[in-house]
């Protein structure tokens, strides 16, 4: 299953190929069939004679995954395998040995046969389990996230009505009692200067009005 987001985005994609893994070399062998449900064993394939020899590449299109064998030089295609899922029939591994596989090729027409794969290194059979097996973790986290409910939309919108008020900074109107203090008169220093005299108590006296004269 592949999600609706990562889907639409294969759309765009459209028939975009990805390479996910190259290897320059790879064996081929005609294997016989299989007689017991214990597996396929390396060891019963002609290892030192391959049927074919050529390039490895992996690749994917909007949602498929194609392993593809081709002509080294040419680049020409021998045969390619589809997978769906790993693992799966598509993509075996062998009882006795990490650098062999069982793959499924298919062609158009859609007759297959079963041919045996092998790696030189064993690094480069890891290498093809690791890209197998990324893709499909990736399908299935897409397909997870699919699922994840989403959240409530954030409004931000104003309602009818409602108000915004912002502070500039605007000093307070004096009278409130926030408003700054004057500041007092610094004290003089010690041996500066002339100190003020206070004023006479009680100010100076008024005379009183002089007595009217009779007439």
């Amino acid at each position: 299953l592949v999600s609706p987001v990562y889907r639409s985005l294969l759309s765009i994609m459209g028939d975009y190929e990805s390479v996910q893994l190259v290897k320059n070399e790879v064996f081929v062998f005609r294997i016989p069939p299989l007689t017991n449900t214990r597996g396929h064993k390396a060891a019963d394939w002609k290892l030192d004679n391959p049927d074919w020899t050529g390039r490895m590449r992996l690749v994917s299109v909007a949602d498929k995954l194609v392993l593809k064998l081709e002509d080294k030089s040419s680049g020409q295609l021998y045969a390619k395998c589809p997978i769906d899922t790993y693992p799966s029939v598509a993509v075996e591994t062998v009882t006795d040995s990490s650098r062999y596989f069982v793959i499924r090729l298919q062609n158009d027409g859609g007759q297959s046969a079963f041919v045996g794969l092998g790696f030189q290194d064993r690094s480069d059979s890891f290498d093809l389990n690791v890209a197998l097996q990324d893709h499909f973790k990736f399908l299935k986290k897409s397909e997870e996230m699919s699922k994840e409910p989403a959240g409530p939309a954030l409004d931000l919108s104003f309602k009818e009505g409602q108000t915004i008020t912002i502070n500039l900074g605007k000093k307070k109107e004096s009278g409130d009692g926030s408003a700054p203090r004057p500041r007092a008169a610094a004290a003089p220093s010690a041996g500066g200067g002339f100190p003020l005299l206070p004023p006479p108590p009680g100010g100076i006296p008024l005379l009183p009005p002089p007595p009217r004269r009779q007439q």
